[in-house]
């Protein structure tokens, strides 16, 4: 058996391999008819012998007519299918991991980023501008960062202590580094303040040690049109050395610089920058002149500032509206009739009672019922309520609720004006005994009326200083309402007011007008409401109440 399918696989392998057409071919053949393979296959092996045989006769049984349950094809049949099929499986197989392969590309492409993950979402709406755009400057961003680079310091350079030692050049260039902090308030303009280090040498015989330093401030005008920005810088600063006092000593100079450069925006939070400048700083002349330096900068820097887009917002689902009315089905009380908000009910006369609870619909209303309700007399109480529903009423605390005019009666007049017979000690606020009567009738008339809310006014002469008047005035209008309060008035029903000297009712010149001029006055509060008084529970029937006027005609 063995022997038969090495010599099947001798005979087939120059056949398949050079064409892989075949091999699918093959497949396919091996796959829709094993036993037209078997009869293919069984000539060819003719060194098989008795193997052959075998094989024709298991090649016959797999040739029946299928029973009930197939029976298991012979082990070569198998064999020889499956090598078949393996080969052009194979084929098959990597045909589908490649369009599994485009499908899982396909769907990362297409699938849709989670809103609620705004690093996600950030990274997908940056991905979506081209390159060159993709993390372009902003407004106020800031920008902390290093750098280093290359100093080349004039050879007429006024960084020496005179005093101390002559000028010497140093070394023509050395390495500089530093720190830089930057705002960009604008995204074309910025301002930054940098420090730069730069140890170098004298040139001298010996070579000492110099340290040459920078503090620099600048403004920054930039194309921020891409991730990719040139720009310029011009500012002003110091150029400092601090070396040995035989060297070079220690000195700063002012030092103005300008120059241009290009950043690129990295990423998100990195930017990197090459730079060219040019210093300007005093010569070491005995004319007033200037020298330059050269500098040459590369760094980064730590973006901050940048503000994530906003994802939209999230679009939920719209139900079946059956009405067109903008309010869902779900919500809506009436889904087969238009109509507003909340309920979504019709409400023909628009007063905010739906019509299948409007007693009006025509006409616009108001509670209970959705009618409109009167006030004829414009007293602020409604027709319903008042009980002279053409008469207005008269707010002076007598019956003020009841809608119709009426009279002060005659015991309240002493709350219409002076109040004599309230005395005061000379410059205080003490009540004298002999008033006590006065204001104790004023205490049994309150109670009397206890809709009554009154005003308290103190007055004085104008003997002494005006402000102590005014204040002394009040004082004795307090004093009057806290005896009353005392008798069992309630305070919210009493207000005070001074006003020193300023009203007199007669001369200051003589003593009997002066005496008038000190007074304690009383008013009476009206209690006239600003708005119409709402409808009360006990009002049941707008139209069960109607008077006519009492007198005149009706308007």
């Amino acid at each position: 058996m063995k022997r038969t399918a090495a010599a099947l696989a001798a005979g087939l392998l120059p056949c398949l391999l050079p064409s892989p057409a075949g091999a699918v071919e093959l497949s396919m053949r091996a796959a829709v008819a094993p036993e037209e393979a078997e009869a293919d296959d069984a000539p060819q092996d003719e060194e098989a012998g008795a193997d052959s045989a075998e094989d024709g006769a298991g090649s016959e049984e797999a040739a029946e007519p299928p029973k009930p349950q197939a029976p298991e094809p012979p082990a070569d049949a198998g064999a020889k299918a499956g090598g078949s099929v393996s080969l052009g499986g194979g084929g098959a197989k990597a045909e589908g991991e490649a369009k599994g392969k485009k499908r899982r590309r396909g769907g990362d492409e297409d699938a849709e980023v989670d809103p609620d993950d705004p690093k996600a979402y950030e990274k997908a709406k940056a991905m979506e501008r081209p390159w060159i755009r993709r993390w372009e400057p902003a407004r106020n961003l800031a920008e902390l960062g290093v750098f280093g680079g290359v100093l080349r310091v004039s050879d007429e350079h006024d960084l020496y202590d005179p005093i101390t030692r002559p000028q010497d050049p140093l070394w023509q260039a050395g390495p500089d580094v530093g720190l830089r902090a930057a705002f960009f308030p604008l995204k074309p303009l910025g301002v930054e303040a940098e420090f730069s280090a730069n140890p170098t040498r004298v040139r001298t015989q010996t070579n000492d040690f110099a340290f040459v330093y920078g503090f620099r401030g600048h403004v920054i005008l930039q194309m921020p049109l891409y991730r990719i920005v040139p720009f310029l810088l011009g500012g002003y600063g110091l150029m400092g050395v601090r070396s040995n006092i035989l060297v070079l000593g220690n000195d700063v100079d002012p030092a103005f610089h300008y120059g241009a450069g290009v950043k690129m925006y990295v990423t998100k939070r990195l930017v990197a920058r090459v730079e060219g400048r040019q210093i300007v700083s005093a010569a070491a002349t005995q004319v007033d002149s200037g020298t330059f330096h050269y500098q040459f900068l590369a760094g980064v820097s730590l973006v901050l500032g940048r503000k994530r887009p906003v994802p939209p917002p999230k679009v939920e689902p719209v139900d079946p509206d059956r009405d067109k009315d903008g309010i869902l089905n779900e919500s809506d009380e009436c889904p087969d009739q238009p109509g507003p908000e909340p309920s979504g009910c019709p409400d023909t006369d628009g007063d905010g009672f739906i019509d299948k609870v409007d007693a009006c619909i025509e006409v616009p209303g108001v509670e209970p019922d959705g009618c409109p309700l009167k006030d004829s007399d414009g007293d602020k109480i409604l027709d319903v309520e008042d009980d002279c529903v053409f008469e207005p009423e008269t707010y002076n605390g007598i019956d003020d609720d009841d809608g119709c005019p009426d009279d002060l009666p005659p015991e309240l007049i002493v709350f219409k004006g002076e109040l004599e017979g309230i005395e005061f000690d000379f410059g205080k606020a003490t009540i004298r005994p002999e008033s006590r009567p006065v204001l104790d009738d004023v205490v049994a008339k309150l109670k009397k009326f206890p809709g009554l809310r009154v005003l308290i006014v103190g007055h004085t002469d104008n003997v002494g200083d005006p402000e102590t008047n005014l204040q002394l005035s009040r004082r004795r209008a307090d004093a009057v309402k806290q005896y009353l309060v005392d008798g069992g008035i309630d305070e919210s029903r009493i207000e005070t007011d001074g006003k020193g000297d300023t009203e007199p009712v007669d001369t200051n010149e003589t003593e009997a007008g002066r005496a008038k001029n000190r007074r304690i006055v009383f008013d009476i509060i009206a209690n006239e409401p600003t708005e119409v008084r709402p409808l009360s529970k006990e009002a049941k029937d707008p139209d069960a109440k109607v008077i006519e006027p009492t007198g005149g005609d009706s308007q």
